[in-house]
């Protein structure tokens, strides 16, 4: 899946697929688990929340979320794909769901043989957000910030091998930055470590943003938005001789 966007979904087990007619005809006869592989707060659970309350009023049984966090999505992913196939639990993922086989030396789950999909519920770009103190008023002053001050800035991230993770990551790599990575076990903590200024800089779901408690500096995984800072990088490292990191398609 593309880095430049952070894509939610609702995977079912397996035999939810090969429901026959009839079951599905009388689906759900009693509540949902809808387990969320996050922290509770951040992105996926925002919009698991909404998704569920909407499936609970038109099912007139509720779906109810459960939040099981941990290695970057894998605890919950895994659990969910332990329960009964019986269509009564669901699962909302984002990318990690198919980026963490590729991280991780072994993941608890097979995301092909032991899920199959329901449906795509929302996509947000991610933003580059900063602590309302930082000096910086662009992504170019925000360069020569971090790079004037080599090891004095971080940015948080919520979960290893996610968007922002990743594109943190690539930040670092384009332009060459000291910036330390601080992990967090969740988008909502990570958000609230850069709120105080823990961290001063947080690549984030735009569906999370919160002025003026934080600033954005850039739609940093919006295709488009990608771009605009993409440029400047391909001409410093251009100017510096430096080895350029792969421009994103």
């Amino acid at each position: 899946m593309a880095l430049n966007w952070i894509a939610r979904g609702l995977a079912g087990v397996a035999a939810l697929a090969a429901a026959s007619a009839a079951q599905a005809q009388t689906y759900p006869t009693k509540n949902v688990r809808v387990l969320v592989p996050f922290a509770a707060a951040g992105p996926t659970d925002v919009i698991a929340r909404l998704i569920g309350q909407k499936l609970g009023e038109f099912y007139g049984h509720q779906f109810y979320i459960e939040n099981v966090p941990g290695a970057g999505g894998n605890t919950g992913t895994a659990q969910a794909a332990k329960e009964p196939a019986d269509g009564y639990t669901v699962l909302v993922i984002s990318t990690g769901f198919m980026v963490n086989p590729s991280l991780y030396a072994k993941v608890p789950y097979d995301p092909v043989r032991e899920f199959a999909p329901i449906t795509l519920i929302a996509a947000s770009p991610n933003v580059l957000v900063v602590h309302p103190d930082v000096p910086a008023k662009s992504v170019k002053e925000l360069i020569a910030l971090i790079k004037a001050s080599p090891g004095k800035y971080s940015y948080a991230q919520p979960a290893l091998g996610s968007t922002p993770h990743l594109g943190g990551e690539l930040f670092k790599l384009t332009f060459d930055l000291d910036l330390t990575m601080v992990p967090f076990p969740g988008a909502a903590p990570a958000i609230t470590s850069t709120i105080g200024g823990k961290c001063r800089l947080k690549p984030q779901a735009a569906t999370t943003i919160e002025p003026p408690y934080l600033r954005r500096r850039a739609a940093v995984w919006h295709h488009r938005g990608l771009r605009r800072w993409w440029r400047p990088a391909q001409e410093q490292a251009r100017a510096s001789g430096r080895r350029r990191a792969p421009a994103p398609r």
